[in-house]
């Protein structure tokens, strides 16, 4: 008899298989939504795929996960804050369904707890970045950007939030 597989063991898998995951689950995700998604061929500008939704505008994505509590980040060089840009992130807990979310990049414009601005300096080697700090803190900034919310915003026709009374 075969053993069952249990799903959601999230530990099994390697960095890369985590990241190809949360690709292909925020891709499926935003497809159930009535977007059409589009690969990129090279992800060398901080771009993962653009989707958009009945011939609106283009949203770029740029996808993020990890499997505990800890701290992702975008190069400030690759990563422009502009409308229509957004980080999904995905945080895999094991024997739980991944927890996906979906960040305007325009909130690094003012950052927080959650949402940093790096600028290292000196002797330090590393390029300026926008990260994205995780710990149990800060999971309350985080929910306000659950995905079902964010995207739920975003298929909100744009004629509908400027029409005017009659």
């Amino acid at each position: 008899m075969l053993n069952k597989m249990k799903r959601y063991i999230w530990s099994h898998l390697n960095d890369l298989q985590v990241g190809k995951y949360a690709e292909y689950f925020v891709k499926m995700e935003l497809t159930m939504y009535g977007f059409e998604v589009y690969s990129t061929e090279v992800d060398d500008r901080g771009i993962d795929f653009v989707a958009r939704r009945d011939g609106g505008p283009f949203i770029e994505v740029q996808v993020k996960s990890l499997r505990k509590f800890g701290y992702v980040y975008m190069q400030k060089s690759k990563f422009k804050l502009r409308e229509n840009l957004y980080v999904a992130f995905g945080l895999f807990h094991d024997r739980k369904a991944p927890e996906l979310y979906l960040i305007p990049s325009r909130v690094w414009e003012s950052p927080n707890a959650l949402c940093v601005s790096r600028d290292y300096g000196g002797e330090l080697m590393s390029a300026p970045e926008w990260g994205l700090n995780l710990s149990k803190k800060n999971m309350r900034l985080l929910k306000k950007f659950r995905f079902k919310t964010t995207v739920n915003k975003l298929c909100i026709p744009s004629s509908a939030s400027t029409s005017q009374k009659p």
